[in-house]
């Protein structure tokens, strides 16, 4: 039964799997903000190769992914020191600042590519396994489609991306095959690493946190959120963050830990953490004129870009 289960191909995992919505690796960091919102995806893939380029001579049979990013990269450049005194400059750097150092985050593998060697590489690390869509109609797509910023046509193919999450998912779905294990407890499979927990205390500033966060989202892990009892009252996903906008910068620059949490709770940002948010901002001098329509316009030294798009969303409810 095991053999069988490990026969299968990496394609048979990418039955239905949407093409990748991606970004050149000649983005700025302004661009993938944009795309990201625009897109409604968690992650955007970056490629090597530029298709909205007229200019430059580009071989498009050389087309790789060399990594991807999602709103914690881009809160998380925009939370530097260097960056917070203007942020419209650093909106402005090349997408590839987002990108990890860790090589191998991201690896092309091909279609017909075993079960087990897809596991082999989660194993070493990668996190998405760059696959090929086999379709058809390729051929057609290719004809009829317009180079753009956010092409889903590299080497003439769309690719489709799997993650350690549907490697499991597939594995669960085969769960008979290893029947004995689902008797088993969760401790007795030494499945959990409880060597490397990253924790926070409640009343932490969240700005010490972003280390954590940056370092949580390249292991796929939570940040633990614990009282002075060091007991356990929640986390700071990444994934969660994920799903927030830029504006989210400035709850990070003045709540604590513990109020960051609630505040990306995925049901928004209660009243009052927004209350608390807008008095901290005027006690660090984030000073600015409220308009009659309801909307704020923030003009600080600091930041004239992330407060501003603040107080429109946020500080104007």
């Amino acid at each position: 039964m095991a053999v069988s289960l490990l026969a299968h191909e990496v394609s048979d995992l990418c039955l239905g799997k949407p093409a990748l919505k991606s970004l050149p690796v000649s983005a700025t960091v302004a661009d993938a903000l944009t795309a990201l919102k625009r897109s409604g995806e968690n992650y955007l893939s970056v490629w090597s190769c530029d298709h909205s380029s007229r200019t430059t001579r580009v071989d498009f049979n050389d087309c790789r992914c060399v990594g991807k990013v999602c709103m914690v990269d881009v809160v998380c450049f925009l939370c530097k020191d260097e960056n917070l005194p203007c942020p419209s400059t650093a909106l402005q750097s090349p997408v590839s600042v987002l990108l990890p150092k860790v090589p191998g985050l991201v690896t092309h593998i091909e279609p017909h590519s075993s079960l087990l060697e897809a596991i082999d590489l989660i194993l070493d690390g990668a996190q998405n396994l760059i696959v090929p869509i086999q379709s058809r109609n390729a051929r057609k797509k290719l004809l009829l489609h317009k180079q753009s910023l956010s092409s889903t046509l590299h080497n003439g193919r769309e690719y489709c991306w799997l993650t350690q999450e549907d490697v499991v998912r597939f594995l669960l779905n085969c769960i008979g095959i290893f029947s004995p294990i689902a008797a088993f407890s969760i401790d007795s499979l030494n499945i959990i690493d409880t060597e490397h927990i990253l924790a926070v205390h409640y009343n932490d500033p969240a700005s010490s946190v972003l280390p954590f966060i940056s370092q949580s989202l390249m292991t796929q892990t939570s940040i633990a959120i614990i009282d002075e009892t060091d007991k356990l009252i929640g986390e700071i996903s990444p994934f969660t963050l994920a799903c927030c906008d830029e504006t989210v910068t400035a709850a990070i620059a003045t709540l604590s830990a513990g109020e960051l949490m609630a505040y990306i709770d995925c049901g928004g940002p209660p009243e009052d953490l927004i209350r608390i948010v807008k008095a901290k901002l005027k006690e660090k001098e984030f000073r600015g004129d409220f308009g009659t329509n309801g909307r704020g316009i923030l003009i600080n030294i600091v930041s004239v870009f992330i407060f501003v798009i603040f107080v429109f969303h946020v500080v104007g409810r």
